[in-house]
């Protein structure tokens, strides 16, 4: 088994596309190396894991063994994000997201990271991704600006309302207000822990005192902003913070699909095939 390493090795590095001195470059041999072993030597073992995750694949891979305890899988996927710096543990998760999203349609994955797709975009494109079927549905922004990754599995509380008895109504009559909507968007522009007073509202965007006091309180109802006290010449006067949610964010995301509608798909499923809405109650 030993011996089909480096046709193993070779077979990997022509798959990605990469060349011998970047491999060798990665693992810190000489070209001529990477070479040798492709014909028929074989690394140090000592250079085996960093083989391994030049190509993000097991030690057992290079060996060509096939991976079948998924259990294994698991932790080895946590590990590499927990061992990975801080500043590549986002970028590693969403290319995980990709792999996951293409392996729900139906491909077998086999290299191909975020990275990689986006060299063949043009410019400022935005492309998704979006899988419905009676297990659940995804939704992928794959590359631009907008990059996320929902998956929601079908639930099976089919006697509960799944959305709730809220009142939606009044929360995007409150969003509806542009006046409002503008000041949340600048505060969610501003440093999380900046403390602020209405004055600001009235300073920065033109409002009146009594538009500003108002629009504070809208969002202090709905837990967006948060409310402080502080002393300042014998007085007690009401400071605000910013209450940070990604929620906001992830609305106006998807507010924006849903006023432009995107149309340029990598993968595309609508294949709810039971005709019951996601939606219960």
């Amino acid at each position: 088994m030993i011996e089909r390493i480096g046709k193993n090795i070779a077979a990997l590095r022509k798959e990605r596309g990469v060349k011998q001195e970047e491999l060798a470059n990665y693992v810190g041999v000489s070209a001529q190396a990477v070479s040798k072993w492709e014909n028929g030597g074989v690394p140090d073992t000592e250079l085996l894991p960093k083989i391994a995750d030049f190509f993000s694949v097991s030690i057992d891979a290079l060996f060509g063994r096939s991976l079948t305890d998924y259990a294994d899988l698991q932790e080895s996927l946590s590990r590499r994000i927990v061992e990975a710096p801080k500043e590549d543990r986002f970028k590693i998760v969403f290319n995980y997201c990709w792999d996951m999203e293409r392996a729900l349609y139906g491909n077998i994955v086999k290299g191909g990271s975020i990275e990689e797709y986006e060299k063949g975009m043009a410019p400022n494109e935005q492309i998704y991704s979006s899988i419905l079927s009676d297990y659940g549905y995804t939704r992928m922004g794959i590359a631009g600006r907008l990059q996320y990754f929902l998956i929601v599995p079908e639930h099976t509380d089919t006697e509960t309302a799944f959305i709730g008895d809220y009142n939606y109504a009044d929360f995007f009559r409150m969003l509806g207000d542009k006046d409002t909507l503008d000041a949340l968007i600048f505060f969610n522009k501003r440093q999380e822990q900046t403390a602020f007073t209405a004055r600001l509202l009235e300073s920065k965007l033109g409002f009146s005192k009594e538009k500003a006091e108002s629009i504070i309180q809208s969002l202090l109802q709905y837990n967006l902003l948060q409310e402080s006290h502080v002393e300042i010449d014998d007085q007690t006067t009401p400071v605000y913070f910013l209450h940070p949610t990604p929620s906001f964010t992830a609305l106006l995301i998807f507010a924006q699909e849903m006023i432009k509608e995107p149309n340029n798909y990598n993968f595309y499923s609508g294949g709810r095939t039971t005709g019951n809405p996601y939606l219960k109650g």
